[in-house]
């Protein structure tokens, strides 16, 4: 932030990596959750499936079940209504799909219905953060079920099924807050407090200083969102509490990093393993007086969902013209099965060009090699649907593991598992199945990347100017405060964490507008100067916060340091 530079010029463009998008990394903390929950809430419809010899019918369970991979990063109370959501999105998908295909079997109208499935989705599950998997499950099951035959009459008793399953996935979602109900909302804290440690250990000068901020904001403010979404009364009340003292500390961190002993952040943040009693911070005066404005933060609303759904419409507006064209493009070549293609341009699209070219390459790549591992699972596959299903399961287990690492790693194992299912209704030559999915596969990324280079996001740079003025107004307001002699508490802490907050847009909104093509030079001093200055005014925030606390409790600032 602090290293960037001023840009000049009317138009630039940006290198494309390729090494880079295939790069591993280490795995997400809680990998095997998704994971495990996947396995759970499929097999039970499956298996049921086969016993009762009717395999044909789990696409429609599926839909179902493939909701348990979603809001495994919200807290319990916070989860319990994603699911929901994410449930009737899902089923509500499905329902256009089938009554679609029930009235019609014109293929380009299939696509065209499906392209434009495919872009609601995107943009509802970007608007509404729902997180990964994001719209790709979505638009796979609403895409295929569109080149299902069916009738009117059936399409409620496969929506049924899809209910039916949805609820058992729903409860596999919901079953760990059982062991360990704090879990979601200590993980956050914990990876708030690693991040701020990793940002002490730069002193504020030292290598990678900007960047180590940046993440140390942001994991900060996605603590305080996780938080702020477990009730403030009731049992976990003071778990809540307790945690949102930690979270005060991480950020007290940030504000001053040479005076931090960042080990002491680490072992907080180990202490938040398992269940055990959430670590105390040894300063409840000071932190009470710190937590006054959180409660203000419950009763400022978000931005609305129309308001977020708006600032995609260029994204949408991607995927519709992506997917529709990679699906007529599928049919042209006489590929059987166009939705591939078009699920593969639903896939691609990031929140930037950049980040769409690497995610082409991932899956271009994890599709290729996914192809090989179905070549080699498919003869035994073939010996018994029972084969079939435990493949089936292996490959979404596979998949949630290895995801995290990288989205090609976690490909190899979603396309055997695409092909898998669409065998359950009856075994079809295997190398029909791969040359078709090889061919949608170049079809639809080389076409899906095209439209993404056709639809420029214009407003790139208008939006980033925007979140700077915005970041500048909560500057402003917070340093009003504190010009005050004696500022209300909690207005200075709603203050400071909407400074918090809008710097946190700023960086997201500057990082995605960076990532497009040719577009006018973005105001990448006024961005630099922005956050610059807005990270003074935090500090400055904080250390009169705490300095009026230890003046009210009678301990020194030095006692008040994390």
């Amino acid at each position: 932030m602090s290293s960037a530079t001023p840009t000049s010029g009317p138009t630039r463009t940006r290198r494309l990596p390729l090494a880079a998008a295939l790069r591993p990394r280490r795995p997400s903390d809680i990998w095997f959750k998704p994971a495990l929950s996947v396995v759970a809430s499929l097999a039970p419809p499956n298996l049921t499936l086969l016993a009762l010899g009717r395999l044909d019918l789990a696409m429609y369970t599926m839909a179902g079940s493939m909701c348990a991979l979603y809001a495994h990063n919200r807290p319990y109370a916070a989860r319990a209504r994603a699911l929901v959501w994410v449930i009737l999105g899902m089923v509500g998908g499905l329902a256009v799909a089938l009554v679609t295909a029930s009235l019609t079997d014109d293929a380009v109208v299939l696509v065209a219905v499906g392209a434009l499935l495919a872009a609601a989705q995107k943009t509802l599950c970007d608007a509404t953060r729902v997180g990964p998997p994001g719209n790709v499950v979505l638009t796979f099951i609403s895409s295929a079920a569109l080149f299902v035959p069916q009738t009117l009459g059936q399409v409620p008793g496969h929506l049924g099924l899809a209910l039916a399953a949805g609820a058992w996935a729903w409860i596999v979602g919901m079953a760990p807050g059982l062991v360990r109900p704090h879990g979601p909302e200590r993980r956050a804290t914990a990876a708030a407090l690693h991040a701020a440690a990793a940002y002490a250990d730069t002193r504020g000068t030292g290598d990678g200083h900007a960047g180590a901020r940046a993440a140390g904001y942001a994991a900060v403010q996605a603590a305080w969102q996780a938080l702020l979404a477990v009730p403030a009364s009731g049992a976990r009340a003071a778990t809540r509490r307790a945690l949102e003292r930690l979270v005060v500390r991480a950020e007290v961190a940030l504000a001053a990093p040479a005076d931090t002993d960042p080990e002491r952040l680490r072992g907080w943040a180990r202490d938040l393993r398992g269940t055990g009693r959430v670590p105390r911070t040894g300063d409840s005066a000071a932190d009470t007086e710190e937590l006054l404005g959180v409660e203000a933060e419950l009763t400022a609303g978000p931005r609305s969902l129309w308001h977020r759904a708006g600032s995609l419409a260029p994204l949408a507006a991607r995927t519709a013209l992506g997917c529709a064209l990679a699906g007529w493009a599928s049919l042209a070549i006489g590929v059987g099965r166009p939705y591939w293609a078009l699920v593969t341009a639903a896939a691609l699209y990031q929140a930037n060009l950049t980040l769409t070219w690497s995610r082409t390459v991932q899956r271009v790549v994890g599709n290729l090699a996914g192809v090989l591992l179905f070549a080699v699972v498919a003869p035994v596959a073939h010996l018994h649907q029972a084969f079939l299903v435990v493949f089936c399961l292996a490959c979404a287990f596979g998949a949630e593991a290895f995801i995290s690492r990288n989205y090609w790693l976690g490909t190899v194992c979603v396309t055997p598992m695409a092909l898998l299912i669409s065998e359950f209704a009856r075994y079809q030559d295997p190398g029909e199945l791969i040359t078709e999915r090889v061919l949608d596969t170049v079809v639809g990324a080389v076409v899906g990347l095209l439209a993404a280079v056709a639809v420029t996001n214009r407003r790139a740079a208008s939006r980033v100017e925007e979140a700077v003025t915005a970041a500048d107004r909560a500057r402003e307001h917070a340093a009003r405060l504190l010009a005050a002699p004696r500022p209300d508490p909690a207005a200075l802490e709603t203050a400071r964490r909407a400074l918090a907050a809008a710097l946190t847009d700023l960086r997201a909104t500057a990082d995605a507008a960076a990532g497009e093509w040719w577009q006018r030079a973005l105001p990448q001093e006024r961005v630099v100067l922005a956050e610059q200055a807005g990270h003074r005014t935090l500090a400055a925030t904080v250390r009169r916060r705490t300095a009026g606390a230890d003046q009210d409790s009678g301990t020194t600032t030095e006692d008040a340091k994390p």
